[in-house]
């Protein structure tokens, strides 16, 4: 019978993703939310340096970046607009009404990535555009405008070619210094409308193309069909948020399975399911959490806690037992954290 879809079947990688790997991810939407997934799932993963970007030259940029000895940034990249200072290459959540404090920001999360980039052998890159800003007086493509007067900038499209030479040669780097580097590329499915339907669909088209042309030179580089599932395999708007431009909590959760199957050996599958047992026990919030029955489920959780940290050093559930509370020994305690259970979106 024919099931009215096109779907599109998981294939194993050539290498898996385990809790013993050190994680990198850089980019857009995508990266955001598995980051978020990753991290929560007690993986060794770090998300977006200079914090969400959009392009692909821009991402290379921000690796060239952790890759020096020592941190490039100083003051004089810092410019001010609106009452707050930004940087070219970061994102705006970096930007305060303070140039030293901005400064700070940007060199505390320069040594806290540059320090794990030495270690990653993971790194998941997500594009989600090929139309860039580049200033007019420098040529610098930026990784965002912050809102800045358009009469400073160009607005083009990148080329096949310009995307894979600027992230092939990054890339190759870091391969050196990290002989057992693997590297995941995907094109984000969330849609650039602004510019139209067409304009969007040519844009993803040069990202789609580059990541075929990386993939084809690099033997460690390989593709993960994000951008796929939701065009080709889901096809509906029901799939998509409100906003008629985001993936829907639903698509969500399916391209996560669909990563878990490419990428997750059974062994770790075990392990993330005895991690998201206790992450959802410590969300439970009790109406009598005095009484002993309660006491009981508390201290069960801990010896599943205690037995997952022995079985696994590298795992941390202080949040956990936060929401236990299990920060002092002897003292009533209950699940009064927050709730960890708020909606993983692409953005």
């Amino acid at each position: 019978m024919n099931d009215f879809r096109t779907i599109l079947p998981p294939a194993r990688a050539s290498f898996s993703i385990g809790y013993a790997d050190r994680l990198m991810l850089v980019g857009s939407c995508f990266t955001e939310n598995m980051g978020k997934r990753l991290k929560e799932s007690k993986f060794q993963a770090l998300t977006n340096p200079f914090g969400i970007v959009y392009n692909p030259v821009s991402m290379a940029s921000s690796l060239e970046y952790l890759l020096s000895e020592h941190c490039p940034f100083t003051e004089q990249d810092l410019f001010e607009n609106a009452g707050l200072w930004h940087s070219w290459e970061h994102h705006g959540h970096f930007s305060r009404p303070d140039r030293k404090a901005a400064l700070t920001g940007v060199l505390d999360a320069w040594q806290s990535f540059s320090k794990h980039l030495k270690v990653t052998n993971r790194l998941l890159l997500t594009f989600g555009t090929s139309d860039v800003f580049t200033l007019l007086k420098t040529g610098q493509v930026v990784a965002n405008n912050h809102k800045m007067p358009g009469a400073l900038f160009e607005q083009r499209r990148l080329s096949v070619s310009e995307t894979v030479e600027k992230v092939q040669s990054v890339l190759e780097k870091i391969k050196e210094r990290n002989p057992d580097l693997e590297v995941v590329l995907t094109v984000s499915p969330v849609r650039h409308l602004r510019s139209g339907l067409v304009e969007n669909q040519r844009s993803k088209a040069v990202l789609v193309l580059a990541c075929e042309e990386i993939c084809r030179t690099l033997p460690y580089a390989h593709y993960f069909p994000a951008y796929e599932l939701l065009i080709d395999d889901l096809r509906d708007y029901r799939f998509y948020d409100t906003d008629m431009v985001h993936p829907s909590a639903l698509a969500e959760e399916y391209v996560w399975a669909f990563f878990k199957k490419t990428f997750f050996t059974e062994t770790t599958e075990k392990v993330l399911g005895r991690v998201e047992k206790i992450r959802a026990a410590a969300q439970h919030r009790p109406f009598h959490p005095n009484t002993p029955q309660h006491q009981a489920f508390v201290q069960a959780q801990l010896a599943d806690i205690n037995q997952m940290e022995q079985e696994y050093p590298g795992l941390d559930f202080e949040e956990e037992k936060r929401k236990h509370g299990l920060r002092g020994e002897g003292r009533e305690h209950g699940l009064h954290g927050e709730d960890g259970s708020a909606r993983i979106g692409f953005r």
